[in-house]
C-alpha cells in the first residue's frame, strides 16, 4: 500500500477564480486553500455550480486563458519543486499526461472521434515517454487487460462511438495511468454509469492507487462514490470549502450546515415517504418533515401507453463483403404506462433499457410486437396523431451536453415546444419560461445565456425545464438525474412527484440509481439482455428478489 500519511505532493493556498465576460468580472472561487499527499485519496463534493471542476482543471491550468483569471498565494506540485504559477506552455504541456492525468466527466466527448482508441493511448506513451510504436502498442494493450476490458484488441482498434459509456471510461482510466502520474483528477468518472460498472471503475481506481502510489483528487457529487473510495473530503459550497476532514468523521457526524443537507438529500434504499428533503431546510437549520406520506392522489389513472411483446433486432455486417449478424436489443417485451403512476426501468448498460424507451416514443420501429396510445396503435397514426403524441409524450434524455442546441439561448430553446404546439398565450410565453427556469432551481437571467454557460448539471435541469414547457400526460425520463448533484436531484425528484399529483402525469423512469428509482417508482421493471427478468413493486423487489441478478444490482449500489 501507498504512504498516504506525509509529503504534500500539491499545495494550494488563496486560490481564487474568476470569468471575464465583457466589463463584468465573476469570482466562482474564493481564496480556498487545500494540500494532497502521496498516496492520498481526496473527495471534492459540493453542488453543482460550486468550483469543483474549475479547481480542478486550474491544477492543470486547462481554464480558458481569454476569459478565465487565476490567483494564489503558493500552488506547487512535486512536493514544491514545480510552481505552477509561473510554469508556462512547454512545461504544463510536459506535466499535462506525465505527472498529472485527468478523467473528464463525459467520456464520449473527450476522444478523438476519427481516431481508434488505441491509438489515442499509443499518442500518450510516444509522447511523454519516447517509446516506439510497437513497444507502446503492446503497453496499451497491457493497460487495457489492467482496466478489465472485456475484449482488448478489439477496444483497441474501435472507435469512440463503438464502445460503451463504462468502456469507455475505462480506456480513459488506462491512458490516465499509462506514464504513471503522481497525481490523477477524476471528474465525476462514473456520474453516467449503471451500479455494477460503476462498483468496478471504483475498485479499478482504488487497485490502481494501491499500485501505483499515485494520488487522486476525485470530483463527484455522488456522496456514496466518495465514501467507497476517497481518504479525506473537501465540501465546497459557492466557491468555498466549508468542511473538511477524514472520509469516516465528515460522513458519520457533519459539523457544517450545508454538509448536513447533502448527506440528507441524498436516499438510499431505506428512504421513506412522497418527498426527499431538500438542502434548504438544512441551509436555514429548519429542517421540516419532508418525508410524510401525502394522501394517495385521486384523479383518474387511465393508460396512456402500452406495448405488447416488443422486439428490436439490430444487424451488422463485418466488412463489405462479411457476413451479417444479428444482435437482439429489446426482447419480447410488454408493459403499460399509466398517467400519475411511475414506471421504474433498471439494468447494466446495454440491457435494452433506452432502446426499449425509443421504441416507446416512436422514434424507432420494433421488428414485432405493438404500441399504443390512447387505445390508438403507432402504425395507424397519421400526421396530427403524431403531432398530439409529441406534446402529450416529452422525454429527457441521458446526456445534457447533446440534447441543448448550442447556438440557441436557453430562453428560445425552453420556449420553442411551446411555439410549435401552441400552449399558452404568446405574450405570456417568457414568463412561463422564467417560471419554469425558477422551478428546476436557475435564476431567470438564464433565459438570455446559452447552453456552454452552463454546467452538466445545470443543463440538465434546462433539459427537464424543456420537457415540462407542453405540459405532457407522460415523461420518459432517461438517466435524468444521474448528471444532478444531490441537493438538485432531491428538488428535481420532488419537482417531478409535485406535477405528477398536480398535473397527474405518468412518467417512465430509466436510471441506473437504484436508490432513486426505488423511491420514485410505483414498480419497477428489471432488464437483462433485452429482456425483463423480474418485475414488482419497490418494497418487495428490494426485500425479496427473486433473481440474482436483480440481488447483484442492490449488492453494487455504493454505501456510506
Amino acid at each position: 500500500m501507498p504512504d498516504k500519511s506525509t509529503s504534500a505532493l500539491i499545495e494550494v493556498k488563496d486560490l481564487s477564480i474568476a470569468f471575464k465576460n465583457g466589463n463584468n468580472v465573476n469570482e466562482v472561487v474564493h481564496g480556498i486553500s487545500f494540500a494532497i499527499n502521496s498516496g492520498e485519496i481526496v473527495g471534492l463534493v459540493g453542488e453543482s455550480g460550486s468550483g469543483k471542476t474549475v479547481t480542478g482543471l486550474s491544477i492543470l491550468k486547462l481554464l480558458p486563458e481569454h476569459s478565465a483569471m487565476v490567483n494564489s498565494s503558493v500552488f506547487t506540485f512535486a512536493s514544491g519543486s514545480i510552481d505552477i504559477n509561473q510554469a508556462i506552455d512547454k512545461e504544463m504541456n510536459a506535466i499535462r499526461g506525465k505527472q498529472i492525468a485527468m478523467i473528464f466527466q463525459e467520456p464520449m466527448s473527450a476522444f478523438n472521434p476519427v481516431m481508434t482508441c488505441g491509438k489515442q493511448v499509443v499518442e500518450v506513451l510516444t509522447l511523454h515517454l519516447n517509446k516506439s510504436k510497437d513497444d507502446a502498442k503492446n503497453r496499451v494493450l497491457e493497460l487495457f487487460q489492467e482496466v478489465n476490458l472485456p475484449d482488448p484488441k478489439r477496444a483497441f482498434n474501435s472507435y469512440p462511438h463503438q464502445l460503451s459509456g463504462g468502456q469507455l471510461q475505462r480506456i480513459m482510466i488506462a491512458m490516465a495511468v499509462a506514464c504513471e502520474p503522481a497525481l490523477i483528477i477524476a471528474d465525476e468518472p462514473t456520474t453516467a454509469l449503471d451500479v455494477t460498472i460503476q462498483q468496478g471503475i471504483l475498485d479499478l481506481l482504488k487497485s490502481m492507487n494501491s499500485k501505483y502510489g499515485l494520488s487522486i483528487l476525485m470530483i463527484s457529487h455522488d456522496l456514496g462514490v466518495i465514501a467507497n473510495i476517497c481518504d479525506r473530503v473537501l465540501v465546497m459550497k459557492h466557491g468555498e470549502i466549508v468542511e473538511s476532514g477524514n472520509v469516516k468523521t465528515i460522513f458519520t457526524s457533519p459539523s457544517h450546515p450545508y454538509t448536513k443537507g447533502l448527506l440528507a438529500c441524498r436516499p438510499t434504499i431505506d428512504t421513506k415517504g412522497n418527498r426527499l428533503p431538500e438542502l434548504s431546510t438544512y441551509i436555514r437549520d429548519e429542517i421540516e418533515e419532508s418525508t410524510v406520506k401525502s394522501k394517495p392522489s385521486t384523479k383518474n389513472q387511465d393508460l396512456l401507453i402500452s406495448a405488447n411483446n416488443l422486439t428490436k433486432i439490430y444487424q451488422s455486417k463485418d466488412g463489405w463483403f462479411g457476413k451479417i449478424s444479428e444482435s437482439i436489443a429489446v426482447n419480447n417485451v410488454s408493459l403499460d404506462l399509466f398517467s400519475g403512476k411511475v414506471l421504474g426501468l433498471v439494468g447494466e448498460s446495454g440491457c435494452g433499457k433506452t432502446t426499449l424507451s425509443n421504441l416507446l416514443l416512436g422514434l424507432d420501429n420494433p421488428n414485432s410486437g405493438s404500441i399504443s396510445y390512447l387505445g390508438k396503435d403507432y402504425s395507424t397514426f397519421n400526421r396530427n396523431d403524431w403531432k398530439t403524441f409529441r406534446k402529450d409524450v416529452q422525454v429527457v434524455f441521458q446526456n445534457p451536453y447533446s440534447s441543448l442546441n448550442p447556438k440557441m439561448k436557453i430562453g428560445n430553446i425552453i420556449k420553442e415546444p411551446m411555439d410549435i404546439h401552441n400552449v399558452n398565450a404568446k405574450s405570456s410565453r417568457k414568463e412561463k419560461v422564467i417560471d419554469l427556469l425558477e422551478k428546476v432551481g436557475l435564476e431567470a437571467d438564464a433565459y438570455d445565456r446559452s447552453p456552454a454557460q452552463f454546467s452538466g448539471g445545470q443543463r440538465q435541469r434546462i433539459v427537464i425545464a424543456r420537457a415540462l414547457a407542453c405540459e405532457p400526460r407522460l415523461v420518459i425520463c432517461d438517466e435524468s438525474v444521474s448528471a444532478l448533484d444531490v441537493s438538485i436531484q432531491a428538488s428535481i425528484i420532488n419537482l417531478l412527484l409535485d406535477l405528477k399529483e398536480e398535473l397527474n402525469l405518468g412518467y417512465l423512469f430509466i436510471s441506473h440509481d437504484l436508490r432513486v428509482v426505488k423511491f420514485v417508482s410505483d414498480e419497477i421493471l428489471v432488464m437483462q439482455h433485452g429482456k425483463v427478468v423480474e418485475s414488482s413493486n419497490p418494497t418487495e423487489l428490494f426485500n425479496n428478489p427473486k433473481m440474482a441478478y436483480t440481488q447483484t444490482l442492490i449488492d453494487s449500489i455504493p454505501k456510506i
